[in-house]
């Protein structure tokens, strides 16, 4: 036989034999999992839905866990675990009907007394959540998180096992909104602390929402899988969510571009120019309910009884350039607290904020003399961050700024997030801190309320009468219109008080893999994996 008549049967019989391992190959990726990979910033601090509080944790508690009400992908509010409510005329009663078919991830039928237990849960002053003031409106809340009454004391209460009712000390209209946050979310009758507060000693929960808990590597990573026992998991379509913690922004921009990530948790400011170059059709930018600012220490010197300091240091940061030139247009400059876009609230800003910049210095200048410094005496501050590029480029131009202005002279210092948190919340080492607030539902009072004089998150110790009373009048307004006007005068007096410095206001900033359908951009950010699908490969 000839030799090449010889070779050419080897490579046919080899071809055929390739042939049949690439279909093979094909078959078994067929197979494998449809796996979503999340770049989610910061390692999470708990996956306890009543402890969580960062973004990044309650990115994930989301897909765990399911509240009565959901935010769809354009950012309404849907029924979730909950199929449908009643409210009475007064606005004041409110009765949540669950799904017949809702269960636990194991097996578990879901039941009204579960989430009672959960919101009970968030109150108690022992589970230490930094929510419990956002149920305030509950009735008997406020009085158990002061500890004068029990948790069992709160106004909600089970119907039967399918049906509980809330009852409220002021209307709200943004409830079905709330409930959607995570320290609304229901609590299994396993824990050891079923209502009450200790933490879980089951590392894997078991969770109510379209995923459940597989694997939990400290700054590793978070694995989801898809839970059969979902009420809805036949229309989930991704089979498993792997979160990966990168503070980093560049080296999750780095893991992104070699294909390790489908979704980023945000995109570095100073890459932004390449990124709309480059990958202009992934880059995905929206207005966000989000706040950037620094707060100020006013429970001790140099800012206690001193607005007019704070005013004068207020005046003369440049907003425009820092948005323009340090973030590349990601933000918006912000002279007010709560952001745009919420519907029909008028965004606030004082009245110095339309002086043009030499009355605008003037005045600051002013202001700084009447607050006892000057040249000869300079204030000494401290800025105080968490470790992160953007937050040490703004602290440092910002310091400039005062610098240049009024001669203040600042120290900065960077920690690590816990540490920093954990020194915010003491309020002892802190006279400037930065901070941020991202609305954890769309109402004016999702930001007014984290300034009140009791709120657990109000690490300035900002107590002031008049703005809690207006904040008072807001809440028991039931009109839209009347109410958005009456949380309008109760930002304008804050901003008169100064107890917080407001820089701009975020914009959510992903990358999005082309391969993810679904996707939609939305003032909460919120974007849970089950709604999401994967384009095959």
């Amino acid at each position: 036989m000839p030799r090449g008549s010889r070779g050419s049967g080897v490579w046919s019989g080899l071809g055929a034999l390739g042939l049949c391992l690439l279909l093979a190959t094909a078959q078994v990726r067929a197979l494998e999992p449809r796996t979503l990979r999340i770049g989610n910033g910061t390692e999470p601090e708990t996956l306890d839905p009543q402890r969580a509080s960062g973004v990044s944790t309650l990115n994930i508690v989301r897909d765990l866990y399911e509240g009565l009400t959901a935010i769809a992908p354009d950012g309404q509010v849907v029924p979730a675990a909950a199929q449908g409510w009643q409210t009475s005329a007064d606005g004041l009663s409110w009765t949540f009907s669950l799904r017949a078919e809702a269960r636990w991830s194991n097996g578990d039928l879901l039941t009204a007394a579960d989430f009672v237990a959960g919101l009970r849960r968030t109150v108690d002053p022992a589970t230490g959540s930094g929510f419990a003031g956002m149920l305030a409106i509950i009735a008997f809340a406020p009085q158990i998180t002061r500890g004068s009454l029990v948790p069992l004391m709160l106004a909600a209460d089970t119907l039967d096992a399918r049906r509980l009712r809330i009852r409220l000390t002021r209307p709200a209209p943004h409830l079905p909104s709330l409930l959607s946050h995570p320290a609304c979310f229901p609590v299994h009758r396993s824990r050891p602390d079923y209502g009450g507060a200790a933490e879980a000693a089951n590392a894997k929960p078991i969770s109510n929402g379209a995923y459940r808990l597989v694997e939990w590597a400290p700054q590793a990573q978070v694995v989801l899988e898809r839970n059969p026992h979902y009420w809805n998991d036949a229309a989930t379509a991704i089979d498993r969510v792997v979160y990966l913690p990168t503070e980093d922004q560049n080296s999750e921009l780095k893991r992104y571009r070699a294909n390790e990530l489908d979704i980023t948790s945000t995109v570095p400011t100073a890459q932004a120019p390449w990124l709309r170059a480059h990958l202009a059709d992934e880059l995905h930018l929206a207005t966000y309910l989000g706040s950037y600012f620094y707060g100020f220490n006013l429970t001790q010197p140099p800012f206690r009884d001193q607005p007019k300091l704070r005013r004068a240091l207020a005046m003369v940061v440049d907003r425009e350039l820092i948005v323009d030139k340090l973030l590349h247009g990601l933000a918006e400059p912000a002279y007010g607290f709560v952001p745009p876009g919420l519907p029909g609230y008028r965004a606030q800003q004082p009245a110095w904020a339309s002086l043009a910049k030499p009355e605008r210095l003037a005045l600051a200048r002013r202001l700084y003399a009447e607050s006892g410094y000057s040249a000869e005496q300079p204030l000494s501050v401290e800025i105080r961050y968490n470790t992160q590029d953007d937050n040490k480029r703004i602290a440092v131009v910002i310091a400039a700024m005062w610098k240049q202005a009024l001669g203040v002279e600042v120290r900065l210092v960077n920690e690590e997030w816990k540490v920093f948190l954990q020194n915010r919340r003491q309020r002892r080492l802190t006279q400037v801190f930065r901070s941020s607030w991202i609305g954890d539902y769309d109402d004016p009072g999702a930001f007014a309320d984290i300034l009140r004089s009791t709120h657990g998150r109000n690490d300035s110790g900002y107590a002031s009468a008049r703005y809690d009373g207006l904040l008072a009048a807001a809440e028991a307004e039931a009109d839209p219109q009347r109410r958005n006007a009456a949380y309008e005068q109760a930002e304008r007096s804050m901003l008169e008080d100064l107890p917080i410095l407001p820089i701009y206001f975020y914009r959510s900033k992903h990358l999005v893999k082309p391969r993810v359908q679904g996707w939609q951009d939305n003032l909460l950010d919120y974007h849970y994996a089950k709604d999401l699908r994967l384009e095959a490969p």
